[in-house]
């Protein structure tokens, strides 16, 4: 079962889905406070067997908007074309990962001996930009280290991000990838995600939520 969590000021719900071998979180994201059938969601990344996520989708007759990537890594992508081509939504990733998809080398997928492929995105995203969700305003944040096209998503009323693999509960993400830089990456938690309100709930790529006061007082990779 997912954990399901509306968020502070009841505009957001946040359903989390650990899926497949390395437990990735996925996100099912919708309006709270209203009729959830016919109501736009989003998926979140989308992990080796979604099996669950999509029939949750259709448990609420939901409507999908758009399957957002956090970033492209393998045990992230491995359910793309299963969840676009199931619910009919598009792919939106960051411009920076475009070519992600479709090379088992830069995905990483190649390096374990099972390639990972999806078709190319539909839809490049960049930093600052806004998006919409039922009246819901995000923002995307470009949070590059552990990947370089690592976005996380802001949603400022509810006081939610999901970070993607950038910060985890008292961790981060790892930057021994290739394409991975530890600098970068504590640059974009200072400066893109430890900016935020401190009461913000972070909902991270693996592992149980935190929040950005908690990380800024304790975290032991990047402090404040």
């Amino acid at each position: 079962m997912p954990s399901t969590m509306p968020a502070r000021g009841s505009l957001v719900t946040v359903e989390a889905f650990p899926l497949g071998p390395f437990e990735t979180n996925c996100y099912l994201v919708y309006r709270s406070g209203r009729e959830a059938a016919g109501s736009a969601c989003w998926v979140v990344d989308a992990g080796y067997e979604p099996g669950a996520l999509v029939e949750r989708v259709r448990e609420l007759r939901l409507s999908p908007r758009a399957l957002i990537l956090t970033h492209t890594h393998a045990d992230h992508i491995a359910g793309v074309d299963e969840v676009r081509d199931v619910l009919g939504v598009p792919v939106w990733v960051h411009e920076a990962e475009a070519s992600w998809l479709t090379d088992p080398m830069l995905n990483l997928s190649a390096a374990v001996g099972l390639p990972v492929t999806a078709r190319p995105a539909e839809r490049s995203l960049c930093d600052g930009e806004a998006l919409d969700l039922a009246g819901a305003a995000w923002r995307v944040l470009h949070t590059p280290g552990h990947s370089p096209g690592g976005i996380s998503l802001y949603q400022p009323e509810s006081r939610l991000v999901l970070a993607g693999d950038a910060l985890f509960s008292g961790s981060v993400g790892r930057t021994d990838f290739p394409g991975s830089d530890p600098s970068t990456l504590a640059q974009s938690i200072r400066l893109r995600l430890y900016t935020l309100p401190d009461d913000t709930t972070v909902y991270p790529g693996h592992g149980p939520e935190t929040t950005i006061g908690v990380e800024k007082r304790s975290n032991p990779f990047v402090r404040a």
